[in-house]
């Protein structure tokens, strides 16, 4: 297609700058190398991790779509900036967890690394104020943030897209542990947006069990860009 103008910003989080286009249902999502908190965290910035994060989403969202579920991503523009449909974001975090870790592991009390039964499925509020807290369907309700049919939907999407994650990164000599997806709505449809790397998924590796996710509270920098490439590399390459 022809090429893409980026227009004014729109929004900016944590991860990721939005810009308008001229098109007005279409934006460019560009990632950044570090973190930008709220608080006084000190971020931590990787050499090209955000054209390793454009990359691994890119990779993701194509494999989803090819799939039959619809994403908002249309096309990598360059190495830290893709075009992505405008979507309006659902205020849930959907988790869903194929192994036990993280907060589950603290609220259930059992064993970081348990397999679980069947996928788990979770929502959370996004809201950094309060820390993202963890509902069920009656808080959705009460909150407005979605209608009982799209929630179904969501969960249906949430759990294809495990079951279509699993074996590509099993390929991989990846193990899933979990993942985090998000939703919105363009033209009445709900499609899944954000991003899609390890920044919000929980990978170890099959044979090792090396954490080559977000599990990375007392790693170096170094390690942890060695372990960011690591990953753009299996998915990537």
């Amino acid at each position: 297609m022809a090429a893409v103008r980026r227009g004014r910003k729109l929004f900016e989080g944590k991860w990721k700058i939005l810009f308008e286009t001229e098109h007005p249902d279409r934006l460019i999502q560009r990632f950044k190398d570090a973190p930008t908190f709220a608080g006084a965290r000190a971020p931590v910035k990787l050499a090209r991790r955000g054209a390793m994060k454009n990359g691994i989403s890119a990779a993701l969202f194509g494999l989803l779509h090819r799939n039959g579920i619809p994403t908002h991503f249309l096309e990598v523009l360059s190495d830290r900036e893709m075009l992505v449909r405008r979507l309006e974001m659902i205020r849930l975090e959907v988790v869903v967890r194929n192994l036990v870790a993280g907060s589950l592991a603290k609220r259930l009390g059992m064993e970081v690394g348990t397999p679980l039964a069947a996928p788990v499925l979770e929502h959370y509020y996004k809201s950094d104020a309060l820390g993202d807290p963890f509902v069920n369907d009656f808080h959705v309700n009460a909150l407005g943030l979605a209608s009982g049919e799209e929630l179904k939907a969501i969960r249906e999407v949430a759990f294809r897209a495990n079951g279509i994650l699993l074996p590509f990164f099993a390929e991989r000599e990846i193990l899933l542990v979990d993942f985090k997806l998000e939703f919105g709505r363009h033209d009445g449809r709900l499609m899944v947006g954000d991003e899609l790397t390890p920044d919000g998924c929980r990978f170890w590796d099959r044979s090792t069990r090396e954490r080559l996710g977000k599990d990375r509270t007392r790693r170096s920098p170094a390690r942890e860009a060695a372990t960011y490439q690591e990953v753009f590399q299996r998915i990537c390459s």
